[in-house]
């Protein structure tokens, strides 16, 4: 398991690059990081090199991956350099996978700056990108040399993006600690403890990969609500006026995969109620259309839990549970669908 410092990057990084010798290093961000972000980074590196990528779902693709491998290669890294990624889930994730198999590999470390990615992506070590508008289709298990988690980059996010990272914080506390959740749901999303909560969900996530680093039982808790979150969120892609954040699609799946927990009799009334009470409090109401709901569906058949031509769920065994490689039907998903819409 890599290191994951929780502190100022102002501390972390230089520790870092004390601790650790490089020929060269290469920084990877987009145009928003750059702005925002990169200019609290620059001042604590040696002599660098830089690829700058667009922003956004739609760049996480082999395209952009072609332009990150050639910023290292005209950078001429060697395998003793280091890639360092500042960005949220889609610099980490790509950034990541062009790290590992640049050369069959080099060292890369993860400065997450979005809430998203401090509390989900950014641990766990899992790196790809989109294919042919399947989400993270291709991939590797790689985990980096260190995560520097600075809650300061938070106040460069619009709130819009801090409300799509609380999704998986909101996630974390409905498969693992009951305690939590009951503490979340009391408070206002403005009234979040942010720096409390990033602290609370990487432990959990460090917890859970720690026992199944490469998802082959366990890990897979961590996607509950992402079978159909997943899916609505690929479906929606590249359609601008109903195109939702990743936290957006995955808190619609919440409930979604919440509803069919209660179907099956594994959570009662009383927490379906909870669940959606403040999943709506906090994101409204996804626009989700009914003659969309096939589509959407067909997409799931490219879940990664999957078995042969059975779609797997992760579902929720009470508040603070959760279990996995539970085969859910196209008409139990139809109906939690039109029960969310």
């Amino acid at each position: 398991m890599s290191s994951v410092v929780i502190a100022s990057i102002t501390e972390s990084l230089p520790q870092f690059l004390s601790e650790n010798t490089y020929s060269k290093i290469h920084v990877i961000v987009d145009e928003k990081t750059k702005r925002h972000c990169y200019p609290l980074v620059k001042p604590l590196l040696p002599k660098h090199t830089l690829t700058q990528i667009k922003s956004g779902e739609e760049e996480k693709n082999l395209t952009t991956c072609e332009k990150i491998w050639q910023g290292m290669t005209d950078a001429e890294l060697d395998r003793h350099s280091l890639v360092i990624n500042i960005g949220g889930g889609v610099i980490g994730d790509m950034g990541g996978f062009c790290a590992s198999t640049y050369k069959r590999g080099i060292d890369f470390v993860q400065v997450p700056t979005t809430l998203l990615s401090q509390v989900d992506a950014s641990v766990g070590g899992k790196l790809g990108i989109d294919f042919h508008g399947f989400k993270n289709h291709i991939g590797v298990f790689r985990i980096p040399n260190a995560v520097l988690i600075d809650a300061a980059f938070l106040k460069t996010l619009p709130e819009r993006e801090l409300r799509s990272g609380f999704a998986e914080i909101v996630k974390h506390c409905l498969i693992a600690d009951a305690q939590k959740w009951q503490q979340i749901k009391r408070k206002d999303f403005a009234e979040q403890d942010f720096t409390d909560l990033i602290t609370h969900s990487v432990e959990i996530k460090k917890h859970v990969v720690a026992q199944d680093p490469t998802e082959k039982g366990l890990r897979k808790i961590l996607n509950f609500g992402h079978t159909l979150g997943h899916a609505i969120e690929t479906f929606y892609l590249g359609k601008p006026k109903l195109h939702l954040l990743h936290g957006e699609a995955i808190a619609a799946g919440m409930i979604c995969e919440a509803y069919i927990s209660y179907q099956r009799g594994m959570i009662d009334e009383k927490a379906l109620a909870e669940i959606e009470e403040f999943i709506f409090a906090v994101y409204g109401r996804a626009t989700i259309y009914e003659q969309d709901i096939d589509a959407i569906i067909a997409l799931t058949a490219q879940d990664k839990k999957n078995k042969g031509k059975e779609v797997r769920f992760s579902l929720l065994g009470g508040i603070g549970q959760c279990g996995f490689d539970i085969v859910v039907s196209a008409k139990e998903m139809k109906e939690a669908l039109l029960y969310y819409i």
